[in-house]
């Protein structure tokens, strides 16, 4: 299938992008440039609302840098999502301090939490997102659009032609 020059991105298109998420620093937090093209379907759920509303109407050439408030990116800091939890709970081994990203067990998975601060043997954890509270500066690159569904065999095909494109077109 091959892309469409003059498609708008719309629902169900697949889109092949360079992105770079970055806070209002400058602090890069994510990027593509340097691992090649992200491949998606609008409307697939895999991305966030906020961010897939930013790639509506837009079309294969276009360069574009949105800057996303915490409730369209990550979402705020909810403080019933920051806990106290017991030192015993942790391996006695392990060396706590704030900022250090902790996995619990959680029903389904894990549960990734960051250190916030140790009082005695209570220690604060925030379950929050990490980026949860920050605003994003949403770069973009639109490479190609194609219109529609992609069978598997399709979507193989263009997986195969995006690592081609990279081996030849690298940076």
């Amino acid at each position: 299938m091959n892309s469409v020059a003059d498609s708008n991105i719309g629902p169900n298109s697949r889109v092949n992008l360079h992105f770079s998420l970055n806070l209002e620093n400058g602090e890069v937090v994510d990027s593509t440039k340097n691992s090649g093209p992200a491949a998606l379907r609008i409307g697939d759920g895999k991305l966030l609302p906020g961010f897939e509303a930013c790639l509506i109407g837009l079309r294969a050439g276009d360069c574009r840098s949105f800057r996303l408030e915490p409730e369209k990116a990550f979402g705020t800091v909810n403080t019933n999502n920051i806990s106290f939890i017991e030192r015993a709970r942790f391996p006695d081994t392990m060396q706590l301090e704030p900022g250090l990203m902790v996995s619990f067990a959680a029903v389904g998975g894990e549960l990734p939490g960051i250190v916030v601060s140790l009082h005695g043997e209570q220690i604060r954890v925030d379950f929050n997102h990490p980026l949860a509270g920050r605003v994003i500066i949403f770069e973009l690159e639109i490479l190609a659009v194609y219109e529609g569904l992609l069978s598997l065999y399709e979507e193989e095909k263009v997986h195969d032609e995006q690592i081609q494109g990279n081996k030849i077109g690298a940076e």
